[in-house]
C-alpha cells in the first residue's frame, strides 16, 4: 500500500491530469488524498467550485486538502514550500502527482515548482499534462483502460467546467488517453514527466529455492498487477 498525493492548482485539474490513476489507486487498496492548491476564484463557475471538488474527490475515494492560496498568484515561494511539505508529513505520502513543468498557466508552473522542492526527498514524484502544458514527454505510463469511465465521471461532478471550459470536455479527455494508449501499446493511458520514479521490486534473495521453471512461473504471477493499471506505481 501507498500513500499517494496528487496535487492540483485549481478545481478539477488532478481529475484531468490523473484522475484515473487515483481511481487505479484507490482500487489496488491505496491511500489517496487531493490537494488542491486554490479555489479558481478566477475561472468561470466559481460558485460551485468547492462543493463540485469535494463530489469529484469523493469519486475517486480520495480525502481532500485546500491550500487556501489564491487562483492566478501562485508563487513557488517558502511559504507554498512549506505548506505542500506539510501535506507531505501529514499524510505520510511516498508518492506525488504534480502539474508539468512547462505549462502556459502559471499557476501550474508554481505549483510543479513548489512541489519538486517539497518532495525533494522522495524517490517518487511524477508530472501529469494538462490541457495547457507544452512540452511533454512522458517515459512513465499507467494503464487506465478500466478507469477511463470513472474519470469521466469525476470529472463530470465538475459541472460548471463541463459546461463553460472547452478544456474540459469529456470527448477530448477520452481521446488524449486513447492517444497516450496507442503510444503505451495499450488501450487507455495516462502519461507522467518523472523527477524520480522507483520500483519496488522484491529481492531475489529473500525468494525460496526453486526449479528455474517454477521461478519464472511464479514470477510472472507476482508481475501481473493486483488492479487493471499496467504501471504499479
Amino acid at each position: 500500500m501507498r500513500n499517494v498525493l496528487a496535487i492540483g492548482a485549481h478545481p478539477d485539474d488532478v481529475e484531468l491530469g490523473c484522475g484515473a490513476t487515483l481511481l487505479a489507486h484507490a482500487a489496488a487498496g491505496d491511500t489517496v488524498t487531493v490537494l488542491v492548491l486554490t479555489g479558481g476564484e478566477a475561472g468561470p463557475g466559481t460558485a460551485n467550485r468547492f462543493d463540485e471538488q469535494r463530489a469529484a474527490a469523493h469519486s475517486l475515494g480520495a480525502s481532500l486538502r485546500w491550500g487556501g492560496l489564491t487562483d492566478c498568484t501562485l508563487t513557488p515561494d517558502a511559504a507554498t514550500v512549506r505548506l505542500i511539505e506539510g501535506v507531505i508529513e501529514e499524510t505520510q505520502a511516498d508518492l506525488v502527482y504534480v502539474h508539468a513543468a512547462d505549462d502556459s498557466h502559471q499557476d501550474h508552473r508554481a505549483a510543479a515548482a513548489a512541489a519538486r522542492s517539497a518532495g525533494r526527498r522522495l524517490s517518487r514524484v511524477l508530472h501529469y499534462q494538462s490541457p495547457s502544458t507544452l512540452t511533454f514527454h512522458p517515459t512513465v505510463f499507467v494503464d487506465v483502460t478500466a478507469f477511463i469511465t470513472g474519470k469521466l465521471a469525476a470529472l463530470k461532478e465538475h459541472a460548471s467546467q463541463v459546461e463553460l471550459s472547452a478544456m474540459v470536455e469529456p470527448d477530448a479527455v477520452e481521446a488524449t488517453a486513447r492517444y497516450w494508449g496507442s503510444q503505451a501499446r495499450i488501450g487507455y493511458a495516462e502519461p507522467f514527466e518523472p523527477t524520480r520514479m522507483v520500483f519496488d521490486l522484491a529481492p531475489i534473495s529473500s525468494m525460496p529455492t526453486r526449479t528455474r521453471t517454477t521461478a519464472a512461473v511464479d514470477g510472472e504471477r507476482r508481475a501481473r498487477p493486483r488492479t487493471p493499471a499496467t504501471v504499479r506505481v
